[in-house]
């Protein structure tokens, strides 16, 4: 039995190094740090500018009167949710999936 869960223990592990990479560990102790990809800084500072308008917008619930002010105030929602989809934990699902499959049904 002892045996079983040893090598239960070695392919969580094993598993655990090939599928959690979205979260990097930091100096920090319990700190970790998300990274997603952006072509320069001219995207990456889209990107920040459209999450903050999308903010006013949800605080102030006034989308007509944001966008007419300035037209350079349109959100770029694409962005935003392909940054969103860039952050979303895909390998640690996988994982996750290997886990249950590892453990079995309890």
């Amino acid at each position: 039995m002892e045996n079983n869960a040893t090598e239960t223990l070695q392919k969580l592990q094993k598993l655990t190094v090939q599928y959690f990479t979205t979260l990097k560990p930091t100096n920090e102790a319990n700190s970790y740090t998300a990274q997603f990809k952006v072509v320069n800084y001219l995207e990456l500072g889209c990107l920040i500018t459209d999450l903050l308008k999308l903010c006013i917008l949800a605080l102030d619930n006034d989308m007509h009167n944001f966008s007419k002010k300035d037209k350079s105030a349109t959100i770029n929602v694409s962005l935003i949710l392909e940054t969103v989809l860039h952050l979303f934990p895909m390998d640690e699902m996988e994982f996750l999936g290997y886990v249950g499959e590892v453990v079995g049904p309890q």
